[in-house]
Order: C-alpha cells, then sequence, then structure tokens
C-alpha cells in the first residue's frame, strides 16, 4: 500500500533533508549538546529507556547518554540517509518512520525527547504528535523548540510553511493535563557551551 507524506515531511525525506544532514555533522554539536543536557539532567534521573522523535543522525542521543547512560534506545527518522548514520551507533534501534505514522504496540519509554522537530511540522498535524509523545513516554518529556507565544510561521532558508514557532510545551500539557513542568530554560546562540541557536527546553514529568 502506496504511503502518502505531506507537503513538511516529504521536505524533510528529500534531497533538503539529505542537506541538512551535511550541516549536521560535527563534534561541536554534540559537544554543546552535551552541555545542554548536563545543565537540564543536573539532578539524579533514572532512566532505562529513551526514544527520540526526530532524531536526524543522532548528535542528541550520543551526547544523552554520556551522561545518562540509557539501556535501550529508539530513534524515529523520517530520512533514509540520515538514519543509515543512526544505525552505526552503537545499542541503537533506528525506526525510519514518519512520526505521524509511527505505531509501537503500546511501548512506553522512560524518557522522550523531541527537539527542533515540532517547529518543522506544520501546526494542523501538531495534535496527532502531541498523541504520540503521550502515548509513548512512561515518566519524562523534554521538549526543545523555538518558542513563541503563539504560533508563527516564519521563512526557512528562503522556504514558506517549513518553520513554525509555538509554545509547544503549553499546548501539550494544556492538552494532557497529567504532565506538570519540572523545569526550563534557554539556551543562546552566543554562549558557546550550548546549542547555536536560540532554543527553550521544557522538562515535563508524567504524573
Amino acid at each position: 500500500m502506496k504511503v502518502f507524506y505531506n507537503e513538511q515531511e516529504k521536505f524533510w525525506k528529500g534531497n533538503f533533508g539529505n542537506q541538512y544532514i551535511k550541516r549536521n555533522k560535527s563534534k561541536n554539536i554534540i559537544n554543546n549538546n552535551y552541555s545542554l543536557f548536563k545543565k537540564i539532567f543536573k539532578k539524579k534521573f533514572k532512566i532505562n529507556s529513551l526514544i527520540e522523535l526526530g532524531a536526524n543522525i543522532g548528535n542528541n542521543i550520543v551526547a544523552i547518554n554520556k551522561i545518562l547512560k540509557i539501556k535501550k534506545i529508539t530513534a524515529v527518522e523520517i530520512n533514509k540517509k540520515a538514519c543509515e548514520r543512526l544505525r552505526k551507533i552503537n545499542n541503537v534501534n533506528v525506526l525510519n518512520e514518519s512520526i505521524l505514522k509511527l505505531r509501537l504496540n503500546n511501548k512506553k519509554f522512560d524518557l522522550l525527547i523531541i527537539m527542533g522537530v515540532l517547529i518543522h511540522i506544520h501546526p494542523k498535524y501538531l495534535k496527532i504528535v502531541y498523541k504520540k509523545i503521550a502515548q509513548l513516554s512512561k515518566k519524562y518529556v523534554l521538549i526543545c523548540e523555538y518558542y513563541n507565544p503563539k504560533n508563527v510561521s516564519v521563512n526557512y532558508r528562503g522556504h514558506k510553511n517549513k518553520l513554525f514557532k509555538n509554545d509547544y510545551a503549553g499546548e501539550f500539557m494544556k492538552i494532557y493535563k497529567n504532565y506538570k513542568l519540572i523545569d526550563y530554560g534557554f539556551s543562546y546562540h552566543l554562549d558557546n557551551k550550548y546549542l547555536k541557536d536560540d532554543s527553550t527546553y521544557f522538562l515535563l514529568k508524567r504524573t
């Protein structure tokens, strides 16, 4: 059966997604991510399983695993070439899937992370992704995206409707009230310790 993808999914499955991989290949990115995760997970967290939605080539996974030493890791990524890179990382179960179409038969993970991904999903599909997050997360959810109080579309490298800013964590918690905010913060692009983008992170706990 033929699988249909929306405009944004085709964008990341195709040539633009392939080019993004080349821009994402850097030890500095892993080091910067490590500093951010070290800040977020400064307290002791018992996390045995992790899933990342939109993992690309695994920079987040490599960085966070240096801190948390996670036993079971699953990476979901729509771009085929990125998945080839992901499979080179030890102890990672790689799913070359659309987040919107993902089915994992009631599996749940101690920590779900989604970073720089919700911003590339059209607003009309966000509730589907929020539902996936709620279904897959058992303890903690880490959302790290561009923040704006309301959803706005931003020109992205000359492309329209490919990047959106929003209060993603706020929207998610408004729908799923069994999650509470336990930490949040901001990474500034001029701080060499952190990500090279102005991103806001939200750490949520399931109650």
